[in-house]
Order: structure tokens, then C-alpha cells, then sequence
């Protein structure tokens, strides 16, 4: 299993239902992490009690300058930054390629692109540097889309291409861009909701946390610009 002692990773949108399992699972295995997300008090809930080891900060990764002076203050505090966890998500459905609100596209937009955007290009020259690993968590969709999920699987397949357009510009380095894929995640309070459920093709929030820390023991010449699919 990995060893992230010395490593700083950065999770973004860390109050979402991905974000504890990750960050915990960081925490067990070295890394001092970086909880952000909008709610401060979310995130600094979630790091309470390991110390020095993790910070929540509040931000709004909309905000580009921000996120910006964020990424430098993290930089001048320990010196390098070795991950990028990007977990903001949200998801709307929509009724077909006319009748859809594009409202939800610009929703979408902003959430699952913009917020990749800002939080990749302000930690991209750290991530470069130290070796680091960029993931987002995207979904089979993105390749397969439907009328009915045009909007969320286009906004998907466009950070995708970002992230893929990051892994070129890692190239020749230690540094990795991946793009993890799921269906849908899963959570015990899901489970608990609905004991009868199948949740066929849905991936455990605790099993997309093993991999994400599992990105370090891969190398980067064979991680970098690579989908992985963790969907049966």
C-alpha cells in the first residue's frame, strides 16, 4: 500500500460524499491533506483532530484569483504540493436535446469544468515539479451519452479533455493527470435508505478512495493520461 508521509495533497470539493472516505484514507497513510470546499465548516469539521496534518479551508474555486493566492499560500506554507484530488461534483438530468433547460448546462459548467480549471491551473507548476498526481472522477457517460443527460455528460467529457490536455503537459515528467470513471458512487447511508437496492455498476465512496490513494504506486509513464474505469 502506498506511503504518502511528506506528500501534501489537495482535495477539492472535499464535503461531498467522496471527500471523507478520501481523506481519511490520506490521512492513514501519511499525507498531510488539504480539505477545500465552499463550507469552510464542513471541511474543518472533517479534519478536526489530526492536527497538523490537514487543514479545511473554505473557498470558492469560481474564483480564480483565489484559488490562485490559495495555491501559493499552500506553496509557501510546505513547500510543494504532491496531489490533486478533484472531487467537485453535482449532476442534473434533463428531458431531451430540445427540451432541456441549458440553465443546467451553465450550472454544470461551472461546477464540474471551471472549478477543474482553476484548481489545475493553479497547482499545475507544483503538481509538475514534485511529481504529483491529478485525478478527477468522471462517468462512463461521458462516452456515452444520451438526450436525456446531454448537458451532464457533455460538461463531463469536457473536463476530461482538460484533464487529458494536463496529462500532455506532464509529459516527460513524474507528474500524472488520470481520469477515474464510474457509474455512480455508492454510500452506506444509500444502502441503509434503500436495504434492497442493487445499486448495480455503482462504485463504494471507500473503494474510489483505496484507488485514488492507490495513484502513487503506479508509475507516472504508465498512469499519466490514462482512464480508469472502475465500473464492472
Amino acid at each position: 500500500m502506498s506511503n504518502l508521509d511528506g506528500k501534501v495533497v489537495v482535495v477539492a470539493g472535499a464535503a461531498g460524499a467522496a471527500g471523507p472516505p478520501l481523506v481519511s484514507r490520506l490521512l492513514e497513510h501519511g499525507a498531510t491533506v488539504i480539505a477545500l470546499d465552499r463550507d469552510e465548516s464542513k471541511v474543518q469539521a472533517l479534519t478536526e483532530g489530526a492536527g497538523a496534518q490537514a487543514a479545511g479551508i473554505g473557498v470558492d474555486l469560481l474564483d480564480e484569483q483565489a484559488t490562485r493566492e490559495l495555491a501559493q499560500r499552500l506553496l509557501a506554507e510546505h513547500g510543494h504540493v504532491d496531489g490533486l484530488m478533484h472531487l467537485v461534483g453535482g449532476w442534473r438530468g434533463g428531458a431531451g436535446i430540445v427540451e432541456s433547460d441549458l440553465a443546467d448546462w451553465e450550472w454544470l459548467h461551472d461546477l464540474l469544468i471551471r472549478t477543474l480549471q482553476h484548481t489545475s491551473r493553479a497547482f499545475h507548476d507544483a503538481l509538475r515539479d514534485s511529481g504529483g498526481r491529478l485525478a478527477i472522477v468522471s462517468t462512463t457517460q461521458a462516452q456515452q451519452p444520451t438526450a436525456k443527460n446531454a448537458s451532464y455528460a457533455a460538461a463531463k467529457a469536457a473536463a476530461e479533455a482538460w484533464t487529458l490536455a494536463c496529462a500532455h503537459s506532464f509529459r516527460d515528467t513524474d507528474a500524472a493527470a488520470v481520469i477515474v470513471q464510474i457509474k455512480a458512487l455508492l454510500t452506506d447511508a444509500m444502502r441503509e435508505a434503500k436495504p434492497q437496492a442493487k445499486f448495480a455498476g455503482y462504485t463504494h465512496v471507500e473503494e474510489l478512495a483505496e484507488r485514488l490513494v492507490g495513484l502513487w504506486d503506479i508509475p507516472a509513464a504508465e498512469l499519466n493520461g490514462t482512464r480508469l474505469c472502475l465500473t464492472p
